[in-house]
């Protein structure tokens, strides 16, 4: 929270000439006002509401997501007879669940609310998890996994779009980066857990008896299912209806994002906001690049366990040394997220990063020896942790208003989550263990994450020029000033972030 303290600070100096900010509310005559000191207090006071609990939950989204790589060096293979690509299809059948479930709990989550949904899914794939500890098949695991996609599906994206609803594009990726760097604590804590949690003595009543990997389901899925039962005593259904805000920083909350999206954030999700989703062309520049990313994150979140096993060390060292590269992708993951934020770049954050990814997947390829290898594996990580948020940040920054915002934000996942069911496949079983075949897939992924988010920086800065010299005025001939503001980002005002 200090940097978030730091950022926000920055901010105001940046802006010191900004010092009154002035709108109307609607149906008064009167114009309220505030001054950019009580817009960064009510910025504070919503990143200790918000962020650590969005973050803790989408930490144990992930790390039920990916604590069945942990589970698989701990005898889940031998013990499930997962023999040849029966692992990879049981990982595989949780991405296709997964991605046929967001842009349907987005539109959800629009006309519920947040408060109770969010946690509601956090608690599901808990206790699926908790579930999983007792299978005892192969079919019975494929089950759990369809069940886990189900859940786990509406979550990231459905974080994300509660975020935006909070606040303001410049101030977005910062966020969603410290959330989903909870991946890469995910990783790390799953490696720590994973270890801890299998050395547990076995356990249980003589049909079910649990022991080292079945008790890696087990208690992350019951500590999941406990932390995510709180989340709704602090999560509020909306600015207004916060408990932490005073009635004047409700206001301000609720009408500095009606001035910037111009649009009401309680709009209905209507045809046309679908429509307008599925026709941004950034929504699919950012989502191509949200699956090459996915390819990496997704492999390395389910395979590095096998990867340094392979290496030579054994389940318990394999699992510890996965611990200091995630928290190394966490960090650079928050780092850039701020750095985006305070220069409102996007696209120069996200290539300049695919080089760390494509050299270390190029050493993996073609170098030798296990230090060097193990170097690999941590530019990989950082080269490619940033990407997540940055790519799903940048689709929802040029997403207004919040009806497409919630469209998008589910269906730039569903798209990119397909990069996860690649990478199952990517490392297979008689690739390894040198695995040329998986390192050369993510190489080609780092390098079409290159060229997406450079052409995603073209892309945004032309149309931002045609804008800016009349090309696009005339989307507002003959319509009527709410079918103006229902353009969101083809408006002619509307300026994409690049």
């Amino acid at each position: 929270m200090a940097a978030i303290r730091s950022a926000d600070e920055k901010h105001d100096s940046d802006q010191a000439e900004a010092v009154v900010l002035e709108t109307k509310s609607q149906g008064s005559s009167e114009a309220p006002r505030w001054t950019v000191e009580e817009e960064t207090a009510l910025r504070r006071k919503l990143d200790w509401q918000l962020v650590p609990t969005v973050t803790i939950l989408y930490l144990l989204c992930f790390l039920d997501r990916i604590n069945i790589g942990n589970a698989r060096i701990q005898g889940l293979q031998e013990d499930l007879d997962l023999y040849g690509y029966r692992f990879n299809i049981a990982t595989s059948i949780f991405y296709i669940v997964y991605l046929t479930i967001e842009v349907p709990s987005n539109i959800i989550l629009k006309h519920v609310g947040p408060r109770y949904y969010l946690p509601g899914l956090v608690v599901g794939f808990g206790a699926v998890s908790v579930g999983t500890a007792f299978v005892k098949t192969f079919e019975q695991l494929c089950a759990v996994r369809a069940l886990l996609g189900i859940f786990e599906g509406g979550t990231m994206p459905g974080l994300a779009f509660f975020l935006s609803s909070f606040y303001k594009r410049e101030e977005l990726y910062f966020r969603v980066g410290i959330y989903v760097s909870a991946a890469s604590i995910a990783g790390a804590f799953g490696g720590l857990l994973a270890a801890g949690f299998s050395q547990i003595p076995e356990w249980g009543i003589a049909s079910s008896r649990l022991h080292t990997w079945r008790n890696i389901f087990f208690f992350e899925g019951l500590i999941t299912m406990l932390i995510a039962m709180t989340a709704p005593i602090i999560l509020p259904q909306s600015p207004e209806t916060s408990k932490y805000l005073t009635d004047r920083e409700k206001f301000i909350a609720v009408e500095r994002l009606r001035l910037e999206s111009k649009a009401e954030a309680h709009e209905r999700v209507q045809a046309r906001h679908v429509k307008q989703a599925l026709l941004n062309i950034n929504n699919y520049i950012c989502a191509a690049g949200f699956f090459a990313i996915n390819i990496t994150v997704q492999g390395l979140s389910v395979f590095m366990p096998t990867l340094l096993k392979d290496l030579g060390w054994e389940s318990l060292t394999a699992q510890y040394y996965t611990v200091p590269v995630y928290v190394a992708a966490s960090l650079v993951a928050i780092g850039i997220g701020f750095i985006s934020d305070k220069t409102r770049m996007r696209g120069l954050y996200l290539a300049l990063f695919t080089f760390l990814g494509i050299t270390g997947f190029a050493m993996l390829r073609w170098g030798h020896g296990n230090a060097l290898r193990y170097t690999a594996i941590y530019l990989c990580a950082l080269g490619a942790f940033p990407g997540g948020p940055g790519f799903l940040s940048w689709g929802l920054n040029n997403a207004a208003g919040p009806a497409i915002r919630a469209v998008s934000g589910g269906w730039i996942v569903t798209l990119g989550t397909m990069g996860g069911i690649l990478a199952v496949w990517a490392y297979l079983p008689d690739d390894g263990p040198a695995f040329p075949i998986g390192h050369t897939i993510n190489l080609v992924a780092q390098i079409l994450a290159l060229f997406l988010s450079s052409f995603g920086i073209w892309y945004c800065v032309r149309e931002n020029r045609i804008r800016a010299r009349g090309g696009r005025d005339h989307r507002l001939v003959g319509l009527s000033e709410e079918e103006k503001v229902g353009l969101g980002y083809r408006h002619p005002d509307f300026r994409y972030i690049s």
